[in-house]
Order: C-alpha cells, then sequence, then structure tokens
C-alpha cells in the first residue's frame, strides 16, 4: 500500500477546485475584434479614396508605379478642354500593354483638341427625359457634371467605367487598360485599351483528332471564352470571372449553362475559387491542385482539356469549366473516371468506330499498368501457366543475362521513361531522332550485351505504346508512375500480390468523390439508366444526360429526333 501510495503522489494529478484566474468574455472578445476590423476597413477605403486635386493623384501614382525606376510605365500631362473651361489632366498606362493609335484617335485627341463639343459655354443642361401630357411639354433636367459629360460627350471609347478607389485604377491598368485623372473630380476613369501582343489561334498539339474542330485554346481568357460563345450560341451560357492570387490577381472564367448545370455544382467551385488565399496562380495546373481533394494516389479529379469543342461538349453535359488567363488549358468538373478514356473523336466516328477505339483504350490501360508486374510475376512464380515452348524460349533468352528479373525490368523501363522525357525537352527537329535511336539503337546493344533478354523488350514496347493510347495526358501519367508499384508486388508475391494490389487499388478508386460525383460512376455505385453508360449508343439514342450530374434539364434530345424519318411516331412529352 505504502509504494502504491508513492506512485499515486509521484505520477497522479488532482485538478484544483479554485482557480485564481477568469477566462475573458468571448462576446466582449469578438466585439473588440469586430470594432478594430470595421475601424481599419474604413481607414483603408479612405486612404484609397481617389483626391480632387489632380497633382496629390500624380504624385501617388508615381509612388505607387516607381515612375523613376519603371520604364514601361508612361504618365502623359495634359490640358482638357470641356464647355469652354481647361481642366489639368493625365494619363497612365503601361507601355507595351494597350494599343496607342486607339488611345490617339479616342482618348487624347477628342479632349485636346478644340471643337464644339469641348469649347460649348451656355447654361444648358442635360435633358433626361421629355414627355407631352395634355399638349404639356414636361422636361426633366440634369445639371451639368463634369464626369457624366467626359464619358457621354468627349470620349467616343468603347467600354469607359468610372473608379472611385485607387485598387480599381491599380487593377485596370495591371491589366492593360489607361487610367484618366481630372482635376477637381473625384474619380477617375478606367478605359480599356488593351493591345498587347497574343498568340493566335492555331490548331491543338497535344489531343490531335482527325475529324472534328482543328481550333485549340489561347493564353488570352477573351480570346477562349469566345470561342466557346461561338460553339454555344445560347443566352444561358454563364461566364463569370473570379481573380485569385493576391499579387497577380489572375483572372478566371467560371462556364456553366444556367438551364443545365446543378446549382450546388456552381456554388461548390465559386466557394473554392473564392477562398484561395494564395500570393499568384500562374496556370491551370496550379489551380487543379488547389480545388481538388487531395488523394494518396494522386488520381486526377478534373479534366484538362486545350480543345473548345470538348468543353464545349462537358458544358452541354452539365459540368463546370474554368478558363485561366495565361493558359491555353481548360479545367473540367467534375469528372469521372470513363472520362479518361474518351476523345473527342468518338462522337464524330460511326457508333461502332467510337466504341471500338473505347475498347482499345481500357485495353490500353490495363496494359500499362500490370503487363509488366504480371510478366514478373509469371517468370518468377507462376512458370506453369507458360505453354512448355515459350517457357524454354524465354529461359533461353535469359540464359546469358546476369541480373535477376527485377533488375533487368527496372533498368528497362526507367531507360524508357528517359527517352519519353528527353524526347519531350529537347528542341522539336531533334525529338524524334532521339526517340528512335534510344528506342532502336540502345535495345539492340542491351541485347546484344547480354543485359537484357529480347522478351523484356517486347514487353517494354507494348506497354510504352499502350501508355500512348491513353488519350488525358495526366491519368496516363498516373497509371505509369503505379505501373511501378504492381512490379514490386509482382515481384514479392506473384499473382497474390498484384491481385492484393488491385483490390486497394479499385477500393480506393470507389471511395474517391470530383466534386461530390462518385469517381467511378455510374459502374461504383451502379446506375443503369440512359445516358450512363461508357460505351456509346447510337447517337439517334443520346436521349438523357447522365443521371450522376443531377443535372435540371434531363433530356438531351426528343426521343424522335430523325424526324425526317420518323414523323409520324409520337413524341416524348
Amino acid at each position: 500500500m505504502n509504494f502504491k501510495n508513492i506512485l499515486n503522489k509521484l505520477f497522479s494529478y488532482t485538478p484544483p477546485l479554485d482557480y485564481n484566474f477568469t477566462l475573458p468574455d468571448s462576446s466582449n472578445i469578438e466585439k473588440d475584434n469586430l470594432e478594430k476590423k470595421d475601424i481599419n476597413e474604413n481607414n483603408k477605403k479612405s486612404e484609397d479614396k481617389i483626391f480632387q486635386s489632380v497633382s496629390i493623384n500624380k504624385e501617388y501614382m508615381q509612388v505607387k508605379y516607381n515612375t523613376l525606376i519603371n520604364s514601361d510605365i508612361v504618365l502623359r500631362e495634359f490640358t482638357l478642354n470641356a464647355r469652354g473651361r481647361q481642366y489639368n489632366a493625365f494619363i497612365i498606362y503601361i507601355d507595351g500593354m494597350i494599343d496607342s493609335k486607339i488611345m490617339d484617335d479616342f482618348i487624347l485627341k477628342p479632349l485636346i483638341i478644340r471643337n464644339r463639343n469641348n469649347l460649348f459655354d451656355g447654361p444648358q443642361n442635360k435633358v433626361v427625359s421629355e414627355a407631352i401630357t395634355n399638349n404639356i411639354t414636361v422636361r426633366k433636367v440634369k445639371k451639368f457634371d463634369l464626369a457624366n459629360y467626359l464619358i457621354n460627350s468627349l470620349m467616343p471609347q468603347n467600354s469607359v467605367k468610372q473608379a472611385n478607389t485607387f485598387s480599381e485604377v491599380l487593377d485596370g491598368i495591371n491589366s492593360g487598360n489607361c487610367a484618366l485623372f481630372v482635376d477637381t473630380i473625384a474619380v477617375a476613369f478606367d478605359i480599356e485599351l488593351k493591345g498587347f501582343k497574343q498568340r493566335s489561334v492555331d490548331k491543338p498539339n497535344n489531343e490531335i483528332i482527325i475529324k472534328g474542330p482543328h481550333e485549340a485554346f489561347v493564353e488570352n481568357i477573351r480570346t477562349n471564352t469566345s470561342l466557346i460563345r461561338r460553339i454555344i450560341n445560347n443566352e444561358n451560357l454563364i461566364i463569370e470571372n473570379i481573380s485569385v492570387g493576391k499579387i497577380t490577381k489572375t483572372k478566371c472564367a467560371v462556364c456553366y449553362m444556367k438551364n443545365i448545370t446543378n446549382e450546388d455544382l456552381v456554388n461548390e467551385v465559386k466557394y473554392r475559387l473564392n477562398n484561395l488565399e494564395v500570393d499568384s496562380l500562374l496556370s491551370a495546373g496550379e489551380l487543379e491542385q488547389l480545388i481538388v481533394d487531395s488523394n494518396i494516389l494522386g488520381i486526377p479529379e478534373v479534366l484538362s482539356t486545350e480543345r473548345p469543342d470538348k468543353a464545349t461538349k462537358y458544358l452541354l453535359s452539365g459540368r463546370v469549366v474554368v478558363i485561366v488567363n495565361g493558359t491555353p488549358y481548360g479545367i473540367i468538373m467534375p469528372a469521372v473516371l470513363a472520362d479518361f478514356l474518351t476523345s473527342s473523336e468518338d462522337s464524330n466516328l460511326k457508333v461502332n468506330f467510337g466504341n471500338f477505339l473505347r475498347f482499345l483504350r481500357i485495353l490500353a490501360s490495363f496494359i500499362t499498368l500490370l503487363l509488366p508486374g504480371l510478366y514478373v510475376a509469371i517468370t518468377s512464380f507462376h512458370q506453369e501457366i507458360l505453354p512448355t515452348s515459350l517457357l524454354y524460349s524465354i529461359l533461353a533468352s535469359r540464359a546469358s543475362v546476369p541480373f535477376p528479373i527485377i533488375v533487368e525490368i527496372l533498368i528497362m523501363e526507367i531507360s524508357f521513361e528517359l527517352i519519353r522525357e528527353a524526347g519531350l525537352r529537347v528542341p522539336s527537329p531533334i525529338g524524334p531522332t532521339i526517340g528512335i535511336v534510344g528506342a532502336l539503337v540502345l535495345g539492340q546493344a542491351a541485347v546484344s550485351a547480354g543485359i537484357v533478354s529480347p522478351i523484356l523488350i517486347i514487353i517494354v514496347a507494348i506497354t510504352g505504346i499502350a501508355s500512348f493510347a491513353i488519350p488525358d495526358f495526366s491519368f496516363g501519367f498516373h497509371l505509369r508512375y503505379f505501373r511501378f508499384l504492381f512490379i514490386l508486388l509482382g515481384f514479392m508475391s506473384g499473382f497474390l500480390g498484384i491481385g492484393i494490389g488491385l483490390f486497394v487499388y479499385i477500393s480506393i478508386l470507389c471511395s474517391l468523390q470530383s466534386f461530390g460525383v462518385s469517381f467511378t460512376s455510374p459502374f461504383a455505385p451502379v446506375s443503369i439508366k440512359n445516358g450512363n453508360g461508357y460505351f456509346l449508343p447510337p447517337i439517334w439514342k443520346r436521349e438523357y444526360r447522365a443521371s450522376y450530374m443531377a443535372t435540371k434539364k434531363d433530356a438531351a434530345q426528343e426521343n424522335i429526333s430523325m424526324k425526317w424519318k420518323y414523323n409520324n411516331k409520337p413524341q416524348r412529352k
């Protein structure tokens, strides 16, 4: 008992009944924090407002843009004529990002050169409306306002906005606009004069098809949205802009069909974009990693495409497409497993040809993931399943190879990946040459030197060719990456290891979700409905959209689409 009491005194703890301190009231803390936050926001707003004095505004902009150091910041001062009076004014813009001819013709000339509009001096005010009642003319007039007069009478440029804060002005200048400041008015004018050089619309480089459009996205976000608008000639196409990045303020266009897409999906996408606290966003690949749910296998959960027709197809099926300014790719969400094995060309071909290609892609996926591991498992543990003649051929080819099978196949697989990567990084005229030299010369030299067996060269070549048949680069990269895991499982435990690995892999696939949609839909959970299958039905039977998208409009076409052939059949109500 004494020993027990000693242990209790040493290691046990009895909390005191009374404390000598008190916790502050949480409501008071929240109230104080809110008051401080409101005070800070009000101070920021007051400091951010534009001044009436043009000289103060000029000094502020010079400090903000470091005009003494920056060589591409242009600040042009001039005298503005309006209603017979002269005002000091200046414009500021970034050289190389505006169209100087448009600025000269539609901004500087109307404001500086004297004409009847800016020389008129009289008591006449602006007539807002005029109505005649009982032979009596009633007119509503508005007093002269310099800001409205400049926009409505002196500047013929199409897009001119009034800005009340410096932050709005800075955002416009940084995006390629021009800012106009005029003395005596506490507003600035954000004038759209974008004229920077950009790449023209060209053919797709990575998603090449034979039958179908040959246009690809470019780096300019407005060009990309116009490519989608040209295909979908409908007012229900909504394109919302969201800025991401505290420093870069990269524009992201959220595209969806208002009458088709589920509102919860749209709200989820916008919620994730609006809650990204990052300094910069430079590409669609970075955005993809920021908005998807993390998974240990690195399985892609959104589609990436450079084709406007593919993005349009998924928009009409109820998906959301996000386009990032500066990146020639669009992100399609949500995405399921079957989407990574489909191509834009499938719907342009006859249904039996398109389904044959889809079957080949499924076969290519299994070959890419499992063929090297199965070869290692068979040669190491399950030689009895091979025909005797084939087994003797494999043993004879490996008789002079000094390495075990695992070392042999890892050497060849890593060499193939090095050749693939080198072919992508070197200049384009040399790339095909490196691929041919690496595949033929090095492979033949390795066999002649007895480092690897000829049968292994065939296995690695078939696996590499199958990986090129997968349309989506991210999903193909994922299969290539996990191919090495199944090689190790096959070497350690044979078919048992590969079977356990497949079970775990498929279980993880079934547990994944992409923006609330099961990644393995419609196969797990099973949903046997029209429009849910992987293989394409005839085009006249594609009447419904996928049910797992929960779209507002299920029907994609009438049950009798070819009325020229079945004009007397009853229509679906």
